[in-house]
């Protein structure tokens, strides 16, 4: 069965809402506490039985993005990594819109929000995938011996294409208003 939420520009609003008070409260947080905060709900989501598929399918998604942040040469910009920091605090509160203690329903309202932020960092999802398959494939081809100096300039430069392309894309989009305008 499939079951398709649309979200109207009023709907965004208690997302948005809910996201500026997670947002404040980034600007106060240390980011490994929001990190491992995260990481303690994922663990505990996992041990929930029955997991509803719909979360349990996001779940891969959510660990790739912590990856994303966690990743010291991929260096995501500021401005998604405070998104996403949000989106995690929002998704560790249990007493958010809806309750995560309400069985199959609690985590909905944290679906719905991952959701819009997995549509609004696309562009950093796929350069950030594309980042990690240049670099595996760059250290899978290259001798052991090879100068260190040598790997960090070629990851650099491959990096700061893809934050470049991710910035033309965005900008894109915003002209086109593909943008959720959850931000």
């Amino acid at each position: 069965m499939k079951f398709t939420i649309e979200l109207s520009n009023r709907d965004l609003i208690f997302f948005r809402e809910a996201l500026k008070k997670s947002r404040e409260a980034v600007r106060h947080a240390e980011e490994p506490e929001i990190i491992e905060a995260i990481g303690d709900v994922l663990a505990e989501i996992k041990t929930e039985e029955p997991l509803p598929d719909f979360v349990a399918k996001r779940i891969p998604q959510l660990e790739s993005m912590i990856r994303m942040l966690q990743d010291d040469e991929w260096r995501l910009p500021n401005d998604a990594r405070e998104r996403l920091l949000a989106a995690f605090i929002y998704f560790a509160d249990p007493e958010d819109i809806v309750p995560d203690h309400i069985p199959v329903i609690g985590y909905l309202d944290d679906i719905i929000m991952i959701e819009l932020v997995i549509f609004e960092l696309q562009h950093a999802r796929e350069a950030y995938d594309d980042f990690c398959n240049f670099r595996a494939a760059y250290d899978n081809n290259t001798d052991v011996k090879q100068d260190s100096a040598v790997r960090r300039d070629r990851i650099d430069r491959k990096r700061q294409q893809l934050h470049q392309r991710m910035k033309r894309r965005l900008l894109k989009d915003r002209r086109a208003k593909k943008s959720t305008a959850l931000w």
